[in-house]
């Protein structure tokens, strides 16, 4: 192989990996030199102001995304470099998109496949190199940071999109509907022998035929494929408690995170997690090799996926109720054939306290608890439509980027809807990737007359999308926009009282009014304490009265037209 050819991870020590400028120079000069084999473009501009690339690989030289979504061809899609402190997805895909470039058996192999890749996806962290800020990773020698240059971690913003770079994404993998995806990672935790560990869309979560047929096609031969590679893979490395030697749970990735992004377009995706302490080059031969299995099995099988993804779209336009928070079952493990070390407790020499290592001298494989079974907790009754109104901007650009199909009202009209009241919402005391998250959220619903503008957005639930719609707009969804604070303003009461004045008022509104009136009764009795405290009693008045009642006051904006 001439030496322009190799990557730089090829050129080096092994324990090295591109930088942002190298990756995208070398494809460029690749992608000049075979122009019928690979397509390479710019598809967005990071926040810091760089330019994000995307490639294309056609085994006959169609690159041009309508012509192949028209013909149903299949799409295989590699994200990269999300995490740039975790880098060897990077430079395997360099390497596999050459050898597509110079092995006609290997482009030949993709048939109708496409194969759909991102470089270096966080191109803000790429570029922030250093060698301090994995503490616990062996290699490469220098490597790109976590969080982009907002201090985001992209792999928490699919859903929110505070990143130009993630709304990158989220048109892009609309525009390009994958059938498969993988987005390469190295892994922070327990030490063990495996090199490849892997997270899978949670199959109880993607649902219906298409999660059986991963649970029990495509994940049973992933992991016989990886170990006839020489690279034995188990699922992530999630103990349950301090060590794996009392079990691991599936990891449930909720939409913030790639695969869980993935499963509301009915993609099946993958986040291989490679162990942050095995050496750098072993990490990248089992990611590519990783890479390549999905790959292989996807080009083998994408009739069959193609189908089960249509089935599970159409489904969905029909379906009366719709699953939107999933729980794990501590009650149902299963088992998998694990590979440990032994888990040895000592007195810490810097604290008083025990601290935890593993004994790589005393290896172990037995069967140990698989927690992977996550019934649905929060289903709701499917709405015929949503209506959305079009002071939320925010969120109807998120919903458009991602293909929802939205149409205006276009005349003032009062329509009866589902409406929720928000009781409660419990958020974290600190901030979690630039927003306040709302971890537990309450709701009451009732119907009512509300009068619809014109111009508000109605949202038909018999469409493709609809899943993405109903995760994201029903509140109570692990990542839907409620719970990261779109709609946070509802949540505020915009008016106010005087206590000199209201003391008097509140008596006659107690008078005046008798279910105020019982409901002040009950509240007594329940917070005997809060009597001497005269806002408290006041705010509670205050609240609950008729009289100066706020409708849109805790009252979810997003309607139901049931």
């Amino acid at each position: 192989m001439s030496n322009e050819l190799k990557t730089p991870y090829e050129q080096g020590n092994k324990n090295q990996t591109t930088t942002w400028a190298e990756c995208i120079a070398w494809y460029e000069a690749l992608a000049r030199r075979y122009p019928g084999v690979l397509h390479f473009d710019v598809v967005g501009t990071s926040d810091c102001g760089l330019p994000i690339h995307a490639g294309v690989v056609s085994s006959d030289g169609v690159f041009e995304r309508q012509r192949i979504k028209d013909e149903g061809r299949p799409v295989f899609f590699n994200n990269n470099g999300i995490h740039p402190g975790e880098p060897e997805g990077v430079d395997a895909c360099m390497a596999l998109v050459r050898d597509f470039c110079t092995d006609p058996a290997r482009l030949a192999a993709l048939g109708k496949t496409v194969f759909l890749f991102v470089p270096l996806y966080n191109v803000d962290g790429s570029i922030n190199r250093a060698d301090t800020s994995r503490v616990n990773q062996d290699g490469p020698e220098q490597f790109g940071f976590r969080g982009n240059s907002r201090h985001l971690d992209l792999n928490r913003d699919f859903v929110k999109c505070d990143s130009l770079t993630a709304q990158v994404f989220n048109k892009l993998f609309t525009a390009w509907d994958p059938d498969v995806m993988v987005d390469t990672h190295t892994s922070n935790g327990a030490d063990y022998p495996y090199t490849m560990t892997l997270i899978h869309t949670q199959t109880d979560k993607l649902g219906g035929a298409l999660g059986q047929f991963l649970q029990g096609t495509m994940l049973p031969h992933m992991f016989a494929e990886m170990a006839r590679r020489g690279w034995p893979t188990c699922p992530y490395v999630n103990p349950v408690k301090d060590s794996p030697d009392h079990g691991i749970a599936e990891f449930l990735e909720t939409p913030r995170f790639s695969t869980g992004f993935a499963a509301l377009h009915h993609t099946i995706g993958f986040m291989p997690e490679t162990h942050m302490l095995k050496p750098f080059a072993d990490r990248y031969d089992a990611m590519r090799a990783l890479v390549e299995t999905a790959l292989d099995f996807t080009v083998a099988q994408a009739a069959t996926i193609q189908a089960l993804r249509r089935a599970a779209r159409d489904e969905g336009k029909t379906r009366r109720e719709w699953p939107v928070h999933w729980s794990m079952d501590t009650n149902k493990p299963s088992t998998f054939p694990f590979r440990g070390y032994a888990a040895t407790y000592t007195p810490s020499t810097i604290g008083n306290y025990t601290r935890l290592s593993y004994d790589r001298n005393a290896p172990w494989e037995r069967d140990i608890a698989y927690f992977n079974s996550f019934p649905a907790d929060i289903v709701v009754a499917t709405p015929r439509a949503y209506v959305l109104p079009q002071a939320w901007r925010e969120v109807a650009e998120r919903l458009q980027w991602n293909g929802v199909a939205m149409t205006r009202i276009e005349a003032d009209r009062v329509e009866q809807v589902r409406c929720y009241r928000i009781v409660s919402v419990d958020s974290r005391a600190n901030a979690y990737e630039g927003h306040m998250f709302h971890d537990d959220v309450q709701l009451e619903a009732f119907s009512g007359a509300v009068t619809l503008r014109a111009g508000d957005w109605i949202i038909e639930l018999d469409q493709d999308m609809a899943r993405y719609a109903i995760e994201t707009l029903e509140p109570q969804g692990h990542d839907s926009f409620f719970r990261w604070g779109f709609f946070n303003s509802v949540l505020e009461k915009k008016e106010a009282y005087s206590d000199y004045v209201f003391e008097d008022h509140a008596a006659e509104l107690l008078r005046d009014e008798p279910a105020l009136k019982a409901k002040f009764e009950a509240w007594k009795a329940a917070n005997p304490a809060l009597l001497s405290d005269q806002c408290a009693v006041l705010d509670f008045i205050f609240a609950n009265c008729a009289r100066y009642v706020e409708p849109e006051w805790r009252r979810y904006p997003v309607l139901s037209v049931m």
